[in-house]
This record gives C-alpha cells, structure tokens and sequence, in this order.
C-alpha cells in the first residue's frame, strides 16, 4: 500500500489518497451540489460493491454528501444503479447526479 497526495481521508495534516494494489478503485464523478458537498469534482475509492463505495463516500465526505446522495441518482457506465450488491470492476467509472432545477 502506498499513499499519494491527493484527495481523501486526513493524514498528518495533509489530504492523502490511499492507493492500493489489491483491491478495485472506482472512479466517482460528483456533478452539482455532489460536487459542492463532496469538495472535489472526482475521486477514486476503493470498492468491491455499490454498497461499500457509497458506504466510504459518506465516511469520507460526512453528512452533508450524506443528505445529497439520499436524494441522488447513481449512474455506473451510463447506467442507472442503485442495487448495493452490484459488484464493481476495477476500472468502473460512477456519476453522483443530484436533483436539478429546471426543465
């Protein structure tokens, strides 16, 4: 396990992201108010399932992206998703897309 500067969890005052050669890093794609909630407009997380993906990003990111991802659509590949079970390949990309205003 390495670690790289970059987005993520606190580590001695510094922002790191935890790279890990083992297990399948996601990447989250965060539009709108999941944006401004999360405070990145990507990141990578380490997940073998929806459920623990969304399960690190409210960890992660507290109860403000908390709230938005209640009321978000989750996309996988274009997809819509919600089933936490859904397992998830190394190289899966997934939108966080809040509700928008408008027509």
């Amino acid at each position: 396990m390495t670690w790289r500067l970059g987005d993520g969890a606190m580590a001695g005052g510094a922002a790191y992201r935890r790279i890990c050669k083992t297990g399948p890093m996601a990447t989250v794609r965060f539009f709108a108010a999941a944006a401004e909630a999360a405070g990145t407009e990507s990141e990578h997380v380490e997940a073998d399932d929806l459920g623990s993906l969304l399960a690190a990003l409210r960890e992660r990111h507290g109860a403000e992206l908390t709230r938005v991802l209640d009321l978000s659509t989750v996309l996988h590949d274009g997809q819509y998703v919600a089933d936490p079970a859904l397992p998830l390949r190394h190289d899966a990309v997934l939108d966080v897309l809040p509700p928008f205003a408008g027509g």
